[in-house]
């Protein structure tokens, strides 16, 4: 029997309403609307998209979207200034930094620089160790996300061995750390793993995130696994591609996320949920004591 698809799209409809809703009843009663900063550096085509949809689906569910495009020759010095206002302005509740940025800039030194507490895609050491530690807060959208489509199929994932495709600081790696979370055995491959097919014959759960279309072949895939394919490639021809070569994975699979629409709504959906449960956190809502860590101070997320 073919697998059985897993809809990230309608799902994220569905969180998207309860989101609209939730804002909606407190704005009812006074409270300002959620905020949400997007820094865009240079012109690049696929970050301008990227952004642009994240803008809507903001507008869509109430949140203020602020949006700060600076050039290509940006320095260091005037993005790290631009995030230091956006950490003191109480109108911004999240700040996302879109990647990846044009060289010579060091992501890595601006998204530290970030304020824990307004760290909308939980990439700041900060989150990533509470994560780590088994306390998360603001936890990286796309790794939430793929836990939220998991629960939704109701199917048991604990004590499960999974297999990570991947590990990159956005997904490969947190995604670890969520499922070690949820008490998952875990394997994760990556550029210097040989034999990939013997680890992915070993999965019941496979989640793969490298960007390279039709890597993983459906005869690789244990019968009855769950995959989820984060990939996603545009062809020559214009059609997108995921990691999994989806109509030999599907024979094969019991659940199987498609290309698009799977992951990838998931991402944003979750992106909305961080920014409102920053504001819920805010001293809108409560009144929080300071958190110090190495890059200065900031609410207790």
């Amino acid at each position: 029997m073919p697998a059985q698809l897993i809809n990230g799209k309608s799902l994220s409809a569905t969180l998207r309403q309860q989101i609209a809703a939730e804002i909606a009843t407190q704005v009812g009663k006074g409270v300002r609307r959620p905020g949400l900063a997007v820094i865009l550096v240079g012109q690049d085509p696929a970050s301008q998209i990227y952004v642009r949809n994240k803008s809507l689906a903001c507008e869509e569910v109430g949140i203020q979207s602020f949006y700060y495009g600076l050039p290509e020759s940006c320095s260091q010095e005037e993005l790290g200034a631009l995030i230091e206002q956006l950490n003191a302005d109480p109108a911004v509740d999240g700040i996302l930094l879109q990647l990846p940025l044009p060289k010579p800039l060091d992501a890595s030194r601006v998204l530290e620089s970030i304020d824990p507490c307004k760290d909308v895609d939980g990439f700041h050491p900060y989150n990533l160790g509470r994560l780590a530690e088994r306390r998360p807060l603001l936890r990286p959208c796309t790794p939430r996300g793929i836990m939220t489509l998991l629960d939704s199929i109701q199917t048991e994932y604990r004590k499960k061995h999974a297999v990570i495709v991947g590990a990159s600081n956005i997904v490969g790696r947190p995604m670890a750390l969520e499922l070690l979370l949820a008490g998952c055995t875990i394997s994760v491959c990556h550029r210097f793993t040989q034999n990939l097919a013997y680890f992915v014959k070993q999965a019941e759960l496979l989640i793969c995130a490298v960007g390279k279309p039709g890597l993983i072949q459906g005869d690789w895939i244990q019968e009855g696994a769950t995959v989820i394919d984060v990939g996603i490639s545009r062809l020559p021809d214009g059609s997108l591609r995921g990691d999994v070569d989806f109509e030999s994975a599907r024979m094969k699979a019991a659940w199987l996320t498609p290309v698009p629409g799977g992951v990838g709504p998931m991402t944003i959906a979750m992106l909305l949920r961080n920014t409102v449960e920053i504001w819920q956190s805010s001293a809108t809502f409560i009144s929080t004591p300071q958190f110090t860590g190495t890059e200065g101070s900031a609410r207790r997320c």
